[in-house]
């Protein structure tokens, strides 16, 4: 049986909207997911998108467009029952909307931030019955964990607890860094970053920050922000990938 090694990894933008962050100024805003594929045919997504309808109760403005990840995954063939692992880097409303979509997958996730969830914490309830969904079976990790080889979760507290980011190296672009949310916006990269309003300690948010930017720098990585909408109008989106 040939060894895992990561083949593609595919961008899945799915959802844009423009919000207003000043008077005089907007921002656009993505809501994004990931799709790692594998030479012996694992299929390993990252984040689902958006709880249908939260932008509605959020009070977030009508998205530019909208696309839910099982469609997107569709595009480039695959099913949800070809879905081997959901990598969960937190149960925000924006990034486990779809987690019910992949009862057949295993579901990876830091124990502190399963553990909060959980326990009732409210930021999470909106998605909760979907990443809570009874058919879903998680394994709990602690710390920076590699899952398969070139795959790596890096435990980024601060914006959530027990919030990962995660690292891809593929065989020809090399070393690919996920943020998510732990650093939303390229200009937040730096090591005084501001907080923003919902990260929920910004001891740890800053000290993420600082972890992530000394790795980037170490692995030479092509570093991707979360929901920087005008960073991903540069990179390549689905159905082009990175390989």
């Amino acid at each position: 049986m040939p060894d895992t090694i990561l083949q593609r990894l595919y961008l899945l933008p799915l959802s844009l909207t423009t919000v207003q962050v000043a008077p005089d100024r907007t921002l656009d805003m993505n809501c994004v997911a990931y799709l790692v594929t594998t030479n012996d045919g694992k299929h390993i997504v990252i984040d689902t998108g958006m709880v249908p309808g939260a932008g509605t109760r959020m009070n977030l403005p009508k998205p530019q467009y909208e696309k839910d990840i099982v469609t997107s995954l569709a595009e480039l063939g695959v099913r949800p029952d070809e879905v081997d692992m959901v990598i969960c880097t937190h149960f925000d409303p924006d990034h486990a909307g779809a987690h019910d979509a992949f009862p057949q997958a295993e579901f990876v996730v830091q124990r502190a931030h399963y553990e909060v969830a959980r326990g009732g914490h409210e930021r999470y309830a909106l998605a909760r019955p979907h990443w809570d969904y009874p058919a879903l079976r998680y394994r709990l990790v602690e710390g920076d964990t590699e899952i398969l080889p070139g795959l790596m979760l890096i435990e980024t507290s601060g914006h959530a607890p027990g919030h990962q980011s995660v690292l891809v190296r593929l065989p020809q672009t090399g070393a690919v860094l996920l943020i998510i949310d732990a650093v939303p916006l390229q200009s937040l990269f730096r090591p005084d970053r501001p907080a923003t309003p919902n990260d929920d300690n910004e001891e740890q948010m800053r000290a993420s920050t600082r972890k992530l930017i000394e790795l980037a720098e170490r692995e030479h990585a092509l570093t991707i922000f979360g929901h920087d909408a005008a960073q991903w109008k540069t990179l390549k989106r689905a159905p082009d990938y990175y390989d």
